[in-house]
Parts: C-alpha cells; sequence; structure tokens
C-alpha cells in the first residue's frame, strides 16, 4: 500500500508517494498560489486556489499508483489560518504565514499569555484568529483551521481537526496537551477551536465523491499532518536525541531533537512535540536572502568552484538581508557586518559570507545547547544551500560534529512518512 504526502510550501504545492519501505515513487508539483496584498503588511490567499492546487498535483501522478494510494497526509504553512463555517465553507481569505496586520490582537494576546507561547506575535494563528474574529463582526460561529488542517477536513469531510504542531501557534500547550485557561480572556469563541490529534492519526475517511473525483479509492485514510517545516525535518531521517537539522534556505533555520522543551521568548526559540520528545529550534535572518544582496544564484555557483574552503579568510562577517537579528543574537537593531568590504574580490568576498552565516550556525547550536538543548551529535542539512560543496567543506570545518546531507529534504516526503508510520 502507498501513502501520499502533498506539501503546501511558501514556493508552491508538491505532491509525493511513497511505499511502506519508504521508496519515492512518484512527484509532481504546481508554482505557488498567488498572493494577495490588499494593504501594506496584509497577506492573503483564497482557500479554493490551493484545493485547485491539490487537484492538479494529484491528478499529475500516475493513475496507477494513484489507484493503490491508502493514506494522506498535508502539511502548510505555520501560522496561515482562516475562518470557516459549520460546513467547512470559507467565509474569509486566508492570512498567510507572513501576515502581519494583528498588532493591535498580538498587544492583547501579550497581556495574558506567557512569554514562551507559540501564540506570541503578529505572525501567530492566535492573532490572526482574534484579528478575523473582530472583523467579521465576532461571529461566535465560524471556526479557525489552519492552511493543512482545511484540506485535510475537506478531503474527509469532517471539519474542526488539527494537529499539535499546527496548533502550536493558535495557543495550544504541548507540554499539558491542553488548550490553556488564559485563552479564557480573549473573549473568542473557544467551543469553535479545533480537536487536536497527533500527526499520522486518522481524521476521517476520504469523501468518496471527492476519491472518485481525484481517482483514489474511496478506502483511503485521511491522516493529521504538520507543519511544512516539521514535514521537512522529518524527510531528512533525524530521528534521535542530539540529531539537528539545519535548513540553509532564505532564512538560516537550525532545529535539534531534544529529551526536554526548550523554549526562549527572548530568541523565538520554541519547541514542537516530536513523539515523545521534543524539536527545539530557532531561525536566523541570515541565510540564502542574505547572499542574493550581493549574488545572483548563477554566480554563487560559479564563484563557489573557485573557493578554497582549506585556506579561511580570517574575516569575521555576519551577513544579514536587512536590519534586525533575533536569533542566535536578540537585536532588533543589528546591522549586516561586512568589514572589510571585499565586493571587488567576489571569490573572497563570497567565501567570507559563507563563512560567516556558518559561523552563525555553529553560534546557534551553542544557543540551543545554552537554553536546555543536546549538543548536535551530527547534522542533517536541508534547503537549497546543501548543494553547494564548497559551502559544506566551510561548515564541517566549523561546527563540531559530522555533517550528513540529507537523501530526502522535501516536505511533501515528510509529509507521505507522516501518512505511512501510523496503523
Amino acid at each position: 500500500m502507498l501513502a501520499l504526502g502533498i506539501d503546501f510550501g511558501t514556493s508552491g504545492t508538491r505532491a509525493c508517494i511513497i511505499d511502506a519501505q519508504g521508496n519515492e515513487l512518484a512527484t509532481s508539483s504546481v508554482s505557488g498560489d498567488s498572493t494577495h496584498s490588499p494593504q501594506t503588511g496584509w497577506q492573503e490567499q483564497t482557500p479554493e486556489s490551493w484545493w485547485q492546487s491539490l487537484t492538479t498535483v494529484i491528478k499529475q501522478l500516475p493513475q496507477s499508483l494513484r489507484a493503490d494510494i491508502s493514506s494522506i497526509a498535508i502539511d502548510g504553512t505555520s501560522g496561515s489560518v482562516l475562518l470557516c463555517d459549520g460546513q467547512g465553507k470559507p467565509t474569509t481569505p486566508a492570512l498567510m504565514y507572513h501576515d502581519t496586520r494583528a498588532t493591535q490582537q498580538a498587544e492583547q494576546i501579550k497581556a495574558f499569555a506567557p512569554k514562551t507561547s507559540g501564540a506570541q506575535g503578529v505572525s501567530s494563528s492566535l492573532a490572526k484568529w482574534l484579528w478575523l474574529h473582530q472583523s467579521t463582526g465576532n461571529n461566535p460561529a465560524l471556526r479557525p483551521l489552519h492552511q493543512a488542517d482545511w484540506i485535510a477536513n475537506r478531503l474527509c469531510n469532517q471539519f474542526g481537526i488539527s494537529d499539535y504542531n499546527n496548533v502550536l501557534k493558535l495557543g495550544y500547550d504541548p507540554v499539558n496537551e491542553v488548550w490553556p485557561e488564559w485563552l479564557t480572556q480573549l473573549k473568542l469563541p473557544l467551543k469553535q477551536l479545533p480537536k487536536v490529534i497527533a500527526p499520522g492519526d486518522e481524521m476521517g475517511t476520504i469523501d468518496s465523491s471527492i476519491a472518485k473525483a481525484l481517482g483514489l479509492s474511496n478506502s483511503v485514510s485521511i491522516r493529521a499532518g504538520s507543519t511544512d517545516s516539521i514535514a521537512a525535518f522529518i524527510a531528512t531521517g533525524a530521528n534521535n536525541s542530539g540529531d539537528a537539522v539545519t535548513s540553509l534556505g532564505s532564512t538560516l533555520v537550525t532545529k535539534v531533537i531534544s529529551e526536554q522543551p526548550i523554549f526562549s521568548a527572548k530568541y523565538g526559540v520554541y519547541s514542537h512535540k516530536f513523539g515523545n520528545r521534543w524539536l527545539a529550534g530557532g531561525a536566523s535572518n541570515s541565510g540564502g536572502a542574505a547572499l542574493l544582496k550581493h549574488f545572483s544564484i548563477e554566480e554563487i555557483r560559479d564563484l563557489s568552484s573557485k573557493i578554497n574552503p582549506e585556506k579561511p579568510t580570517g574575516l569575521n562577517y555576519y551577513p544579514l538581508p536587512e536590519k534586525g537579528e533575533r536569533f542566535p543574537i536578540n537585536d532588533p537593531d543589528m546591522q549586516t557586518r561586512l568589514n572589510p568590504n571585499l565586493s571587488n574580490q567576489p571569490v573572497r568576498f563570497l567565501q567570507g559570507l559563507l563563512e560567516g552565516i556558518a559561523n552563525i550556525e555553529k553560534l546557534a547550536y551553542q544557543r540551543l545547547h545554552q537554553l536546555g538543548a543536546p549538543q548536535p551529535k551530527q547534522i542533517y542539512t536541508a534547503g537549497g544551500g546543501a548543494a553547494n560543496q564548497p559551502w559544506q567543506l566551510i561548515r564541517q570545518g566549523l561546527l563540531p560534529c559530522p555533517i550528513i546531507k540529507s537523501k530526502h529534504s522535501e516536505a511533501a516526503y515528510g509529509a507521505a512518512l507522516i501518512a505511512v508510520t501510523k496503523p
């Protein structure tokens, strides 16, 4: 029997079919759904466009494999939320993960929520729910659902179920596995909070009319999914305490498996439940976006081949794409540090930037350890930067443990693993 994972990420929708042994059998993808920005800081998508993307990526998969799919799990962007009615029909646009309109609502939450709550900040789904609730006349009949929730719920026509990773930013307490008492202070219809189950647990069986339209068996089990970043972590195969994953994408994200949860409001560090353990992580603003301030992707590829990682530049760069850093240093006014500027020596300049990001990664794992996480025993690498071999050699020279290039790092593959690993 086969499992299907579908990833609704920041850059598009991807699908992946695997067998029970984790072998990848087929993939498909479609570019990202269009985001509308009616005002500064507003980032909206229409949930129906997600459904169209889902239909497209599933129909691109070979029919012979589709017929043998027995389970499906969905991952989506963290903190992307909409309101829908009791039948699951969206009544608002989806406020996306990077929507920052809910500033007043974030202040209201700040007055009641613990500093360590995932519901803190303008990007939290709780702040967005509060904004949507207030902007729809405080209608108590409307329920909040995340991107992954709504899609999976629609597949099985059972609305109001989520997983314990997506609900972290809605205020859920993953340590005690409850909706906390302080939520009652916010004058929200708490009866509309979703039922929370573990990733991989069954939400329901696929709706028969949807199964027929998509060429799927009408016995397909719809499983609870996760967020895109957790699905990407699962894809790497990291599974033991001390296993870490660095994602070298637009930003530098570091995560490590820990026996206990780690939270730090100061550094934006929080922990997702990961089976019986925890996934502690933080995100730096440094990363690929900082490199692209100076070089195109083609230039990075070309210049990297001329770098000698065994001869460090000795430069002490801290590359940032714009003002401000959160982790491993918390300083909203921090400026990029690129002195001396060697842009007239592009190979050395790029090497200095790559060394700078590797040093930030080293500091990030030191900071996580300082906060209570284990020292990394091995670091899996995901994201576009993982393909840059000179960068990997620079990192290996600076980091205290082996670096492993992940065979898989696509969130869709991780979502498929979620679908296949639970009975």
